[in-house]
């Protein structure tokens, strides 16, 4: 096959089938990444290929950079993480299963370089290069989360007891969902067979979280045992709560909840990453992540637990998100078999029905496989606008199918009663899907392209241990530093005083004294001194100014203040305050104290206009004008959308915001481009369908004159061997040759004009296309259209509040066995870096 046609925001899957032949066509197939936020189902037994299926479509999202959360039962899609860009057989052997080598007579060695010349021909014969598969392994981190277990990345559950942040009465809906959700999940965990909704055990739960949500507290299980004792509310509906649920059956309940954290195999909950969907689906550095949630290792009350909390926290998540029609994130929900029953009412179906009905709207798609399409509810697959459909094996899953196809269809607008959907499922055989896509005029059968990572299988505990031990090795917890709030008196910390007499030259024991109207202000003492060293605290004068400077930009409606504070120990050669060379302070003004801390021992020599309340007065104003000349607001701009990164905003927040943006103008513009040339499209093509009816019509007007030529042809032939000798038949078989040729030569006009016909078709298709690739190529890196502009305050908008002389605390440590060697330490927080 011809390499790939790159295109962001088309998803490559394969290439079309043709069941008649049972050949492959050369005809790839691109599937438009937004329409997956009208979600898709893929439905296929096992062995049909929905996994490697699923595998690609999830590769094409990485590569689109847009991040997925995926709920993975058996252990399957891991699979993920197993890129291997150069094909070595070094690559596969650590993968390769010693069981399957053995019965087939080879070494592991052996049955790894027969599996990398495998997947290096699987690859080629798809037009799939290596450096294809380098790109899909720098596009997205691939990360392996396991709740309750510490194999890969642990997920804490705290996070899903912390309050939302949503204005409760603006929300109240949502959030008493998510509280019933998280409800529910909680009661199935503890094994307490109770009705979710009626019983007395969800409604105290369920009062209790919107109490403290409600105040925009947080909860968590030791706290929430607490309340069930001794419940915060006085009254449950009508009753007071000891006649609604007498304490000593809240007792009990407490107890199934207290056995469950007594638990020591329960703790593995409680530690790890919070389930913050936000944080989970971008790295810090903006990066998109393939977030793979592995929940074979769990018992069937656990992974519904955990699956409850984790659809209740991308639900909120989802309601939190701006509006597009452009692909913002996927939901991947590897087997949802027993979540998504047609009759029951599990915990997870709740949910996970409300982000089928909402969550388009924000750009979140969610993807829902299965092989038991009988055991899904109805309203799940008619909310669904794409349908992957493979090899099944029972007829009542196909006759299920096809329900819920034909009822998608209706919802669509859509007719479809020209395609016998029956007859083409009964013929799909492995790899071969039927996709039917509300959004394309007709369905499509393919077969699925070669998987880009290696497919091994469901993978064991310590495979995933072995897989993410790189990204636990890196989270290192730094050393504490030590820090100390501003003290009244002494203070026992170990630290060695030098006496008094021991001051260094240029140092007084007292601190100078000046006129009253010379405001003195003192840092705090932050920082403390190491142990075990000898230790003085002293302090340098220095010219502290305070003030504010405000930034605007009524176009873009900033209106930003940067409050400063600002310490100048250089008072200049000519007595001119020097404050290009000031230290801005990482504390408020508020926090500067009158007095020093009581364990001062030692105040530096004061400068000359230190001295002066005239002069430091005087200095306000050439604060004011360094401010006015030196100060800026840098702006980091994309110049394509207009974006601009504020003030609040972290680098990361502002990346993720701009591929979205990026996404969506990207997205905008192709279809701007698509109405463009349609025009042109459907005017050629026009033109080719008028001349296949001029040529339909040719090629029957030749076949009659070939029938005529013949049949007068026997005629003559016949006439002179029974002795006429008239010449008219000459002349008409003659004619009859004539019309024929003419005929034929209108065929041959008809074949040159829709050669020449579809030639214009596929330069107008070439010309499209790589204009959708200049598209395509200018947003897929929009980090790189930054610049940095800078907003300059204006003179109005500079406040110069306080100008005093100052203090700054440093430590003179003399460290046991340096002889004389001392060394000045600050004493007060310093910026970072």
């Amino acid at each position: 096959m011809q390499p790939i046609d790159e295109r962001l925001g088309s998803f490559y899957l394969g290439a079309e089938y043709d069941l008649a032949t049972g050949k492959r066509l050369d005809a790839p197939l691109n599937y438009d990444a937004r329409d997956l936020t009208t979600h898709a189902v893929c439905v296929g037994m096992t062995g049909s290929g929905k996994t490697g299926l699923c595998i690609g479509l999830l590769e094409e999202a990485a590569l689109d950079k847009v991040p997925v959360i995926i709920v993975d039962p058996k252990g399957d899609m891991t699979n993920l993480l197993l890129q291997f860009p150069e094909l070595l057989a070094e690559d596969f052997l650590p993968w390769i299963n010693e069981d399957d080598a053995r019965r087939k007579g080879k070494s592991p060695e052996e049955l790894a370089a027969d599996t990398a010349g495998l997947w290096k021909n699987g690859l080629a014969d798809w037009g799939i290069s290596t450096e294809r598969i380098r790109q899909l392994h720098e596009a997205a981190q691939f990360t392996i989360y396991t709740p309750g277990s510490d194999t890969g990345i642990p997920v804490s559950i705290m996070g899903s007891l912390a309050a939302p942040p949503l204005d409760f009465e603006e929300h109240a809906e949502t959030i008493r969902e998510r509280i019933s959700g998280t409800v529910n999940a909680l009661l199935s965990l503890t094994g307490l067979q109770v009705d979710p909704v009626r019983s007395r055990e969800s409604i105290l739960l369920a009062s209790i979280f919107e109490h403290f949500w409600k105040q925009g507290l947080d909860l968590d299980l030791a706290a929430l045992i607490t309340s069930i004792q001794k419940p915060p509310m006085r009254q449950l509906g009508v009753f007071d709560v000891n006649t609604f649920f007498p304490e000593k059956d809240r007792f009990e309940l407490a107890m199934a909840f207290n056995a469950l954290v007594a638990s020591p195999s329960f703790q593995s909950w409680l530690t790890g990453e919070a389930l913050d969907i936000d944080r989970m689906l971008f790295t810090s550095d903006g990066k998109p992540r393939q977030c793979i949630f592995y929940l074979a290792h769990l018992s069937d009350s656990e992974r519904m637990f955990f699956v409850t909390l984790l659809l209740e926290n991308v639900l909120t998540w989802t309601r939190a998100q701006a509006g597009t029609s452009s692909l913002r994130t996927l939901l991947y929900f590897d087997e949802v078999f027993g979540y998504l029953p047609p009759v029951a009412e599990p915990p997870s179906k709740r949910p996970l029905l409300t982000l089928l009905k909402q969550a388009r709207a924000f750009g979140v798609g969610c993807i829902l496989v299965t092989q038991n399409p009988v055991d899904l509810d109805y309203k799940a697959l008619t909310n669904t606008g794409t349908w992957f459909i493979g090899k099944l094996q029972a007829e009542r899953d196909k006759e299920r199918v096809l329900e819920g196809l034909k009822s998608a269809i209706s919802e669509a607008g859509g007719g479809g009663g020209s395609v016998d959907y029956d007859a083409i499922i009964s013929k799909l055989g492995n790899r071969i899907f039927l996709l039917h896509n509300v959004h394309e005029e007709r369905p499509v059968v393919f077969q699925t392209r070669w998987a880009m990572s290696f497919l091994s299988g469901p993978m064991t505990r310590p495979q995933i241990r072995k897989l993410m031990a790189p990204l636990k090795g890196g989270t290192r917890s730094s050393a504490p530093v030590t820090t100390a709030a501003p003290t009244a008196g002494p203070v026992s910390d170990g630290v060695k005083r030098v006496p008094e007499t021991a001051l260094p030259y240029g140092f007084t024991a007292q601190a100078p004294g000046l006129d009253p109207s010379v405001k003195q202000l003192f840092l705090p003492v932050v920082i403390e001194a190491g142990g075990g060293t000898s230790a003085q605290l002293v302090y340098e004068p220095a010219l502290i100014g305070v003030a504010s400077v405000v930034f605007a930009d009524r176009k873009r409606a900033i209106n930003e203040t940067r409050h400063m504070v600002l310490a100048c120990t250089d008072p200049g050669n000519t007595g001119q305050i020097a404050w290009d060379k000031s230290e801005t302070l990482q504390l408020s003004a508020d926090r500067l104290a009158p007095t020093p801390d009581q364990r001062a021992s030692g105040f530096g020599t004061l400068p000359e206009p230190f001295t002066s309340a005239r002069q430091i007065s005087a200095s306000a104003q050439s604060l004011a004008n360094w401010l006015y000349q030196s100060s800026r607001f840098p702006l980091a701009v994309h110049t394509g959308t207009g974006l601009f990164r504020h003030a609040d905003e972290s680098e990361r927040e502002f990346s993720i915001r701009l591929q979205q943006a990026a996404r969506e103008q990207r997205d905008r513009e192709v279809d701007e481009l698509e109405k463009k040339f349609a025009p042109k499209l459907e005017k050629v093509q026009e033109k080719i369908r008028r001349e296949q009816r001029e040529l339909s019509r040719d090629e029957e007007e030749h076949q009659n004159r070939k029938t005529s030529e013949i049949v007068g042809l026997g005629q003559t032939m016949l006439g002179f061997l029974l002795g006429r000798k008239s010449t008219s038949g000459i002349n008409s078989a003659m004619n009859r040759r004539r019309m024929t040729a003419n005929a034929k030569a209108d065929i041959d006009e008809s074949h040159e004009m829709l050669g020449d016909l579809e030639k214009q078709r596929q330069e107008i298709e070439d010309e499209m296309q790589a204009v959708v690739a200049e598209i395509s190529a200018k947003w897929e890196h929009p980090e790189s259209s930054l610049l940095t502009e800078e907003l300059a305050p204006r003179r109005a908008d500079i406040t110069v509040q306080l100008v005093a002389l100052g203090w700054l605390p440093y430590w003179r440590i003399q460290s046991p066995g340096s002889g004389d060697g001392t060394a000045a330490l600050p004493a007060w927080e310093k910026p970072a870096g």
